[in-house]
């Protein structure tokens, strides 16, 4: 393109766009767009749409053509641009930046429409409130016309209160939600409705619960049961699987080793059926007496964000502190936001993805690829490169992707597997080489319990073992970081950083996403990191974590404008005897339990 050109997604030279734009005949492509008259560059940046007659795969067809900025602007910008598939939104973000509304303010009403108000508030006002604020404004509405309306609204938001939802507000964006705030929404649609004899399935609806809020859920659940409904739920809280009608077992262990129904029947059933989830929910509950004494601290002072009351705070240094607190009680912005913005050298391990890229891999992330190619270079006496698909080795066919994108006009691109590869990503000649029978392809297809097996070498086994103590024996090394789920992303990441030494360690919800008998692995490498010199910060809500801390930090005492405060700072012996702590009440109940 020339010197100066404006370049947009689906804009290159060979593109569909810039095809339909060379072929209007309206423009000279040699000349350079700063040579362009004011003319020129108004038809060809803001045109509005037209019909233009054109040859199309040998036939003469009407063609609707827009200026550049234009057609950018009604396909990306006045449509929700997240809609769009992922690789169309990476290719667009250079592109868009946000602001707030001068107009609306960001309510994104109409004036006509913000100038309505009932009792001084219009709706932009309520719909800013936080839900248990909202409900005892709605009810003091008393015009008798709007009787019916008040009651279904009040019993709609009365659903959000008694699942723990009472610090959101109706115009939080749902893509800001939490997955667990995400599913316990759709939960009180589905309640308000009336439709029976559905099936719903919940994938770990106690994800970011505090125990207090799980009870609720459970509630949740029964009432969609009572109402003529079946409901499966896919879980590891062990206060869910109590409230059970009927339990599934899948199991022995993971990846290749699991497949298999181990158990059905009722909860007592579980209990003495001897399987892992079984033995696991028997096992005594116990609390950390022999705690680490810290080697200094991190001073938080007077932290107003969000929902935090003044909230100062030290967080000692050398030892294992878990941060807990009912949803929406200020930890995570207490952590994530205020912590971080004064510590920003601290190493975050969240359930953010590690790479969006298919051409990023657990065994390139890790670097148990740079090892794994030097062992097939030297056992093949060839380049290292050659077992790469980002570098020589690569299919030509499909440049290492091993998928080929079929551009479709006006429709996404479709992806589909490279005919020439089989989707392996190599060339034939790279397939050939072997080490110790396998080729390269083969072994980015193992698991990393098989990898373990396979390999001898000192410093693959130490990478590969690390994946294994965080619980990810059934990933495959070649297994795209794109695909990973956050609990696995989080993990990964903390294989990674195990090796490290004197740094701040910040993890958000770790046990996200494992199994019981994971959580005892995730808690002796947590152990590792802080006798290795490093200090380890836990946002977490799941007891076997909280009982083992050196140090608790409970916020609340709830959630939204009722939390914000640390109401304790103790040794877990200690929450359980602190009577505004609710956290310490449910510690005290697991305890009790045994």
């Amino acid at each position: 393109m020339n010197e100066g050109a404006i370049l947009l997604p689906d804009y290159s030279v060979s593109g569909w766009e810039w095809n339909i734009i060379a072929q209007t005949g309206e423009f000279d492509l040699d000349k350079k767009l700063s040579d362009y008259s004011d003319e020129e560059l108004e038809r060809l940046l803001y045109a509005k749409a037209r019909k233009v007659k054109m040859d199309f795969a040998g036939k003469a067809t009407n063609i609707t053509v827009e200026g550049v900025i234009e057609k950018f602007t009604n396909k990306y910008i006045k449509q929700d641009v997240k809609t769009k598939s992922e690789r169309t939104q990476k290719a667009v973000a250079p592109f868009i930046s946000e602001g707030t509304c001068p107009s609306c303010h960001g309510a994104r009403l109409s004036q006509a429409a913000l100038s309505c108000k009932i009792n001084g508030l219009n709706i932009a006002d309520l719909s800013s409130m936080e839900v248990g604020q909202l409900i005892h404004t709605i009810r003091e509405i008393d015009d008798p016309v709007a009787a019916p309306i008040i009651k279904s609204l009040t019993e709609r938001l009365q659903h959000l209160v008694d699942i723990g939802l009472d610090y959101l507000t109706l115009d939080r964006e749902t893509d800001t939600l939490s997955g667990g705030e995400s599913q316990r929404v759709k939960m009180v649609k589905h309640l308000s409705g009336s439709l029976v004899d559905v099936t719903y399935i919940f994938d770990e609806p106690s994800v970011g619960l505090h125990p207090r809020d799980v009870h609720r859920l459970n509630g949740l659940l029964q009432k969609l049961r009572d109402k003529g409904n079946t409901v499966i739920v896919v879980e590891h809280d062990p206060d869910v699987i109590k409230v059970a009608d009927h339990i599934v077992d899948v199991g022995p262990h993971a990846g290749s080793r699991g497949g298999t129904i181990v158990y059905e029947g009722s909860f007592q059933g579980l209990l003495e059926s001897g399987t892992l989830t079984g033995t696991y929910m028997k096992r005594p509950f116990q609390l950390k007496h022999d705690c680490r004494q810290p080697s200094g601290k991190l001073s938080i002072k007077d932290a107003t964000l969000h929902n935090l009351q003044k909230v100062s705070v030290d967080i000692p240094t050398g030892v294992l502190t878990v941060v807990t607190g009912v949803a929406g009680s200020g930890k995570s912005t207490l952590i994530n936001k205020v912590f971080l913005s004064q510590y920003p050298d601290a190493i975050v391990i969240d359930q953010s993805a590690v790479g969006v890229s298919t051409r990023s891999n657990s065994a390139t992330y890790t670097g148990i690829m740079d090892d794994v190619r030097k062992a097939f270079a030297s056992a093949n006496k060839v380049s290292p490169g050659l077992f790469s698909f980002n570098s020589k080795g690569a299919c030509e066919n499909c440049k290492g992707l091993g998928v080929v994108y079929t551009d479709l006009a006006f429709l996404d691109s479709v992806k589909l597997p490279c005919e020439k590869c089989g989707g392996k990503r190599f060339k034939d000649e790279v397939l050939a080489y072997k080490f110790n029978g396998k080729s390269i392809a083969e072994v980015l297809e193992m698991t990393v319990e098989q990898a373990l097996e396979f390999f001898q070498l000192k410093e693959v086994v130490r990478k590969l073992q690390t994946l294994s103590d965080v619980g990810l024996n059934y990933i495959t090394l070649g297994q795209p970081l794109s695909t990973l789920s956050g609990g696995e992303c989080q993990r990964i990441k903390l294989a990674s950083e195990l090796h490290k030494k004197g740094n701040i360690y910040v993890m958000d919800e770790p046990t996200t996403g494992l199994h019981m008998s994971d959580i005892g692995h995730l808690l002796g490498i947590m152990n590792r990191l802080v006798d290795a010199g490093n200090t380890v910060i836990v946002i977490e809500h799941n007891l076997d974590v909280i009982s083992q801390a050196d140090w608790i930090i409970d916020m609340g005492p709830d959630g939204g404008s009722k939390g914000g405060q640390v109401v304790f700072e103790g040794t877990p012996s200690q929450i359980i005897h602190a009577e505004q702590s609710i956290t310490g009440k449910y510690l005290g109940n697991a305890l009790s339990s045994f």
